[in-house]
């Protein structure tokens, strides 16, 4: 009986390993055929002596190809009985690739079947033509190997084939068609990834069907944009297992023929642009799905209904769903609980709304489970706890809230937990870690809105696990430093922000081999260490808004140092240029004075340099040409003097920030060659001159222009009308004169925001660490932006001696936030299409002397929350509907003579009729100035007639002075009614002597 139990297992056992062998024997082809005691042919060792001469191997790979056997060189396999090489494998595993060229002495390797050069770098050099004449040739893998150009044709000869792999994102490939795939008549294994296929986009299926044992076909970023259109195309592909057809551009619905592939285990249509509605009818063949991945497509609410239709299937085998990025909206389905075999679910970054399904409970073997990005709302459920198999949880940035439950103690598997951004609350403490020995990366960074979740722990705690990631951000942990993190060694990104911890900081922490730190917005006081160097290199230090003190620290191996807003005081170290690791110095807002230290130059490695908003003084150094990374300069807020240097326009700067300090000089002779830049600012300093024009036309990328406060003279140039990307132009507080250029209406960044912003935005993205600011007065308000800079959007022309109208043409700007043409000599009339202006929040238009009504289209910028009129000499009703009705301040009208109704206390319908009377009073003021006038004019050429006349006739004399009497009868009576009605107008204005 015994004996029987031990036969059966040992069958089993004996029949699995000739299976294996088998398996082994068709993958490894004939690889089993190797006796490393053969020695090679001759032939064929000069051969490869020849292709190693031709390829170049810095790091001494092929240091063991020497001697008379190259069946013992690494990388070489011959046969046992021949001799001949069969195999050359020199894919790069490590860090060491091939280059050079590929001989054609391979050629004489007529048994070669196996060949691969992946991972290699061979620098954008065509595949070779001869490639395709190795017939015996069953496996070929140049994926990754950093060739480019054409894909010789000549590779549909290789009959035997079995596996091409040439997926390569390093240099472009292309193929002219497909039709030499027809040749391949044994391939099992297709990867064309990131080859062009635009050429062949339309027969792509075609070429495809002519291999009929295929297993694997990838196709990834192959700018394919069309799906084959025929009902089955898929003829001869019955054991077709894997599809990967993602990151193309098919911008269509899922084709029907797909469904019909019942073998299919893996399907990968990622970013490839695929759109509902999806053909529910055919999910249910789709039975054998292993693999699903249709992330980041136009599914929409598709979504859904396609987990209710692989969740028919009797036989579930999917282990891996992955809908993230699709607009997925509505409620998580209960049909989850039908897969059963689902290790990753993945529906991250959709619209989901409603609490977590009790479905997901049945998944006990899941793995991963990611739903951040949606809109889950309600506490995470008890039964968490129970998926114990879970490696990574991630629930961040969702709408959940409640208390962390202590279930989670029980995930033993758990490696990475995401709870960021979502609005916890109570307090999660030790018994949350005990069993989470496995734990390594740990997010809960909360808004600084919300601090209601307490990190509490015992200051003697010991956690079980060994973190490598710590982000709890704006939780609060502790007065005191956190005792236990000297406990993780392992660490290397430590985020405490916003922690409210008021305490020092331990010396211990200087021990870890940490690659960031960041412990910025706390209450931490103190001195740092003088002299640190730092093993390995710290990307990155954040100890910002704290209230440390003392000199400026000289931390070598660090990367990026941020040290802005504290009290550091004393001058920068010239030996600030020995850190050469340098990339970001940020020191603003502190208390440093002196000089800046030319040695700066040494720092080439230097991107981003914020010395704003200290004390700083003398002149801007000269020496800036070394500086070739460098691409943000603020050195704003300082006593900065003298004059600009002009090697600051030799680097590729994209933001040059120099405001509030004393420079001087004029722009003409100073930014010529500041051709590169996103975003100058030479706000309140002394500059003086004209505005270049040249800055309209060189500057091309300019997006932020900010000259306000200085002594700018001239006429604002039509040439700045052609910065398409510019949204903020501040010229205020100058002397400019002049005409506003109805060119500006063309501004295309300020017309069609939505196009253009998402490009420069990507060059922003694309700047390491500096956060832009810039000070700009929206709401008749001095106010600081940062993160929401690049979506201000503003004109202010304020205060100069601008003088015309106002043009038509600058109400084509839509998407302009901020108008402000306070201040200076504009006339006429508020344009009538204002109205169009749909974007304006603040418009100041004060102080000038602009007439006319005010537009009825104005009162349709329901965007409008800030308005300035005052001082000008507009006239009639104000309007009272919609954002109208909010502007209750009567301030913002004052001034205005003609203006009436509420908020003014003068009321249109009296002002009316005494306009009326006005206006017929005015009449017999125009008949009494005409008669003054055509005395006065009369007399001159009348005196002497009418003084002869008197003197030679007694009649005429008389009925002179008779005229005369009644013409001082009509003086007195003239004068009496003015003064009245003088005094009854300024009574009608409220305006008391």
């Amino acid at each position: 009986m015994a004996s029987r139990k031990t036969t059966v297992p040992l069958l089993i056992l004996l029949l699995s390993l000739f299976l294996k062998f088998l398996m082994v024997e068709a993958l490894t082809i004939n690889s089993n055929d190797i006796d490393l005691n053969k020695a090679c042919i001759g032939v064929e060792r000069k051969a490869l002596l020849e292709f190693k001469h031709g390829l170049k191997d810095p790091s001494g790979r092929l240091s063991s190809w020497v001697g008379a056997d190259c069946c013992k060189w690494r990388g070489v396999d011959c046969n046992n009985q021949t001799g001949n090489v069969i195999k050359v494998d020199l894919t790069n595993s490590g860090f060491s690739p091939l280059g050079g060229e590929i001989s054609d002495s391979l050629l004489d390797l007529k048994h070669l079947n196996y060949l691969d050069l992946s991972f290699n770098d061979f620098q954008g050099i065509p595949i070779p033509n001869f490639l395709g004449s190795f017939e015996r040739l069953r496996y070929l893998n140049l994926s990754n190997a950093a060739f480019g150009g054409l894909i010789p044709p000549h590779l549909g000869n290789l009959s035997q084939l079995r596996y091409l792999d040439l997926f390569g994102d390093d240099y472009p490939m292309r193929v002219s068609n497909l039709n030499w795939l027809s040749g391949l008549s044994s391939l099992k294994y297709l990867d064309l990834g990131y080859v062009s296929l635009s050429k062949a986009t339309t027969n792509w299926m075609q070429a495809v069907n002519m291999l009929p044992f295929l297993l694997e076909l990838h196709l990834s970023a192959g700018e394919l944009s069309h799906f084959p259109q025929y009902s089955n195309p898929f003829v001869n592909l019955t054991s077709l297992l894997v599809i990967d057809l993602s990151y193309n551009n098919f911008n269509t619905t899922l084709p029907g023929w797909l469904f019909n592939i019942s073998t299919l285990t893996d399907l990968y249509l990622n970013e490839a642009n695929i759109k509902g509605p999806i053909l529910q009818a055919g999910l249910g063949n789709l039975c054998h799905l292993v693999n699903l991945d249709l992330s980041f497509n136009n599914i929409g609410s598709e979504g859904i209904e396609l987990v209710n239709g692989l969740s028919a299937c009797t036989n579930n085998s999917l282990e891996e769903l992955n809908l993230g990025g699709n607009q997925v909206s509505g409620q998580l389905p209960d049909s989850l609980r039908f897969f059963k075999n689902l290790k990753s679910l993945d529906l991250s970054s959709n619209n989901i709304v409603g609490p977590l399904p009790n479905s997901i409970q049945h998944l006990t073997n899941l793995e991963i489970l990611d739903l951040s990005k949606n809109s889950i709302s309600g506490p995470i459920p008890t039964w968490i706890g129970n998926l114990l198999r879970m490696k990574r949880l991630d629930f961040s940035f969702n709408l959940m809230n409640g208390t962390i439950p202590e279930s989670t103690r029980q995930l033993r598997e758990l490696n990475e937990l995401g709870l960021d951004w979502n609005s916890w609350e109570g307090v999660i403490s030790e018994i949350h870690f005990s069993n989470l020995t496995k734990l390594e990366y740990f997010f809960l960074h909360l808004s600084p809105k919300n601090q209601s979740l307490r990190f509490h722990v015992r200051p003697e705690w010991i956690p079980p696990f060994s973190l490598l990631y710590i982000d709890i951000s704006n939780c609060y942990v502790s007065p005191k430093f956190p005792n236990w993190l000297r406990t993780q060694k392992r660490l290397n990104i430590i985020i405490l922000k916003n922690v409210g911890i008021s305490d020092t900081i331990p010396e211990w922490l200087w021990k870890l081999d940490f690659l960031w730190l960041d412990l910025s917005r706390n209450q931490l006081y103190g001195k740092l260490p003088n002299l640190l160097s730092f093993s390995p290199a710290k990307f990155r230090v954040d100890l910002s808004f704290n209230r440390l003190v003392g000199r400026f620290p000289l931390w070598f191996n660090v990367t990026s140092l941020f040290l802005g807003n504290n009290l550091f005081s004393g001058p920068i170290p010239l030996k600030i240029g020995e850190l050469s690791s340098l990339e970001v110095l940020d020191v603003s807002g502190n208390l440093f004075n002196g000089s800046i230290p030319s040695s700066m130059s040494k720092l080439k490695d230097l991107l981003v340099i914020d010395l704003s908003n200290n004390h700083l003084s003398g002149r801007i150094p000269k020496n800036w040409n070394d500086l070739q990374q460098l691409n943000a300069i603020d050195l704003s807020k300082n006593k900065l003097s003298g004059g600009i240097p002009s090697s600051m326009c030799s680097i590729p700067s994209s933001n040059l920030i120099l405001s509030d300090n004393n420079l001087s000089g004029e722009l003409s002779q100073i930014l010529q060659n500041c051709t590169r830049l996103y975003s100058l600012d030479l706000g309140n300093n002394r500059f003086s001159g004209e505005i270049p024009k040249w800055i309209g036309e060189k500057m091309s990328s300019l997006r932020q222009l900010r000259l306000r406060g200085n002594m700018l003279t001239g006429d604002i140039p039509e040439q700045l009308c052609g910065l398409s990307y510019l949204h903020i132009l501040d010229l205020a507080h100058n002397y400019l004169s002049g005409s506003i250029p109805q060119c500006l209406g063309n501004l295309t960044a300020l017309r069609f925001v939505t196009l253009l912003r998402s490009e420069f935005d990507d060059n922003i993205r694309g700047r390491p660490s500096y956060s832009e600011h810039m000070e700009l007065v929206v709401k008749g308000q001095d106010m600081e932006f940062d993160s929401i800079l690049p979506i201000v959007n503003l004109i202010d022309l304020s205060s100069n001696n601008i003088w015309g109208e106002i043009p038509e043409e600058i109400t084509n700007l839509s998407t302009l936030g901020t108008l402000n043409l306070s201040q200076n000599q504009l006339i006429g009339k508020i344009p009538e299409k204002i109205g169009a202006m749909q974007g304006l929040e603040t418009l100041d238009l004060s102080c000038n002397r602009l007439s006319g009504p005010i537009p009825p289209s104005m009162s349709s910028i329901t965007s409008l929350n800030h308005l300035n009129l005052s001082h000008n000499l507009l006239s009639g009703p104000i309007p009272t509907t919609n954002q109208f009705s909010t502007f209750n301040d009567p301030s913002i009208y004052e001034a205005n003579l003609g203006l009436c109704g509420p908020p003014l206390s003068i009321n249109c319908s009296t002002l009316n009729d005494q306009d009326h009377k006005d206006e017929e009073e005015d009449e017999d003021e125009w008949d009494m100035s005409w008669f003054f006038i055509s005395m006065g004019l009369g007399f001159p050429v009348g005196f002497w007639a009418v003084c002869g006349s008197l003197a030679l006739k007694k009649s005429w004399r008389r009925a002179y002075f008779r005229f005369i009497d009644e013409t001082r009868d009509r003086l007195y009576v003239f004068n009496v009614v003015n003064v009245a009605r003088l005094k009854r107008k300024m009574e009608t204005y409220g305006v008391h002597g």
